[in-house]
């Protein structure tokens, strides 16, 4: 089932998801809806809080670059209680958008490679090395799960001119929305 999206200015936006304690039937069923509306939306990665729920969850599915600039294609995939470690030195600037912030874009700079540790909806732990798109993509949704949003990180003057466009999303995505 297709979830409803959440916008910028909608607090669950900016508020750190919980730990998953135990995988149940409830949480398979989150991801499925989860991949569900990443897909009719277009995106590469959903973390919980987009669609409400405040739990350390996201999935994704889009294709990959390795080292050797090699594109793969990949199923989507669930990530549960997601940690980042091992961050590169090297970092890389990219334009950066998100489901939940509309009609906008900006650059940013990120670590070029990071091994994710997650667990898969069968209850296994298992580490992933990262690399490029991919590893800016779950970057992106674990910062959803702390509550912090791609724009967070844009800073000083590009911020600043970032802040009328963020008003009129506001206005125009989130207080619509949240009349429903």
């Amino acid at each position: 089932m297709k979830l409803p999206l959440r916008y910028y200015g909608d607090p669950v936006l900016r508020k750190i998801a919980q730990p998953i304690e135990e995988i149940t039937d409830e949480i398979r069923q989150l991801a499925t809806d989860m991949i569900e509306t990443m897909e009719a939306n277009k995106g590469i990665g959903l973390a919980a809080n987009q669609v409400g729920r405040l739990v350390r969850l996201f999935v994704s599915s889009m294709d990959y670059e390795d080292e050797e600039g090699e594109v793969h294609s990949q199923e989507p995939e669930v990530y549960i209680n997601p940690v980042i470690t091992k961050p590169s030195g090297a970092s890389i600037e990219r334009t950066e958008a998100c489901l939940s912030i509309p009609e906008l874009s900006g650059p940013l700079t990120r670590p070029l490679t990071i091994t994710l540790e997650a667990t898969d909806l069968e209850g296994n732990r298992f580490a992933k090395e990262c690399y490029g798109y991919e590893a800016r993509c779950f970057m992106h949704e674990i910062d959803h799960l702390n509550g912090t949003l791609y724009v967070d990180r844009i800073k000083g003057k590009r911020r600043k001119e970032l802040e009328p466009l963020l008003r009129k999303i506001k206005k125009k995505y989130y207080k619509t929305n949240s009349r429903k």
